[in-house]
């Protein structure tokens, strides 16, 4: 929802509104393994019936969201596909796809929120990035640059920032120069006031 929303007021501002997107982990460990980005020739993962139920369940609550003004697009999970085995490998893409520069982030990220909100897809399975990868029009090579454990630190390092300055979940947004944090999916008026207000020099 913020993601939509936000990425309406960058295109309404123009250059008056840069936006720069950092990891919050909301499952930051695998289930019995450190926080890690999955190698080429990892394993399937399978998950029970009944976890895979639960799971199902939980994003029945993501129709009150998709019924919303401006909202992204969301459906509950569909099919036999495991939910996502942790938070960690879908900010390393990411991260990459940034060092491509601006307009990559932006192409990976909004294939990466469709593919886990709208598709059903594990976005922490290395064979969906690499092909999530290739949807958002990103070069088939660099996708090997998830690969570097500098992209992995850093994720690690910006979440545990955001946790010392008091973000417990997402989405949270915090003005430059402005230590509150606005927490929540808030609607666009209200995200477009905070930034005006900035723009016009009230905080």
């Amino acid at each position: 929802m913020a993601a939509a929303r936000l990425a309406r007021l960058e295109d309404e501002l123009g250059d008056r509104l840069s936006i720069e997107w950092r990891s919050f982990l909301l499952r930051p460990h695998p289930r019995g393994g450190p926080p890690a980005f999955p190698a080429e020739d990892e394993a399937p993962r399978r998950v029970s019936a009944e976890a895979l139920a639960r799971f199902r369940g939980y994003t029945g609550s993501w129709q009150r969201p998709a019924a919303e003004p401006d909202a992204g697009r969301f459906q509950s999970w569909q099919g036999e596909t495991p939910p996502p085995s942790h938070s960690v490998p879908p900010h390393v893409a990411a991260k990459a796809a940034a060092s491509l520069g601006p307009d990559a982030f932006r192409a990976l990220h909004r294939r990466l929120l469709e593919a886990y909100f709208a598709e059903s897809r594990d976005v922490s399975d290395r064979s969906t990035l690499r092909a999530l990868w290739g949807e958002a029009g990103l070069p088939p090579a660099a996708f090997e640059r998830c690969d570097d454990p500098a992209l992995l630190a850093e994720t690690l390092r910006e979440h545990e920032q955001a946790a010392g300055v008091g973000v417990t979940g997402v989405p949270a947004a915090r003005m430059e120069g402005n230590d509150a944090i606005i927490v929540g999916a808030n609607p666009t008026e209200l995200y477009r006031r905070w930034i005006h207000r900035k723009l016009d020099g009230r905080i």
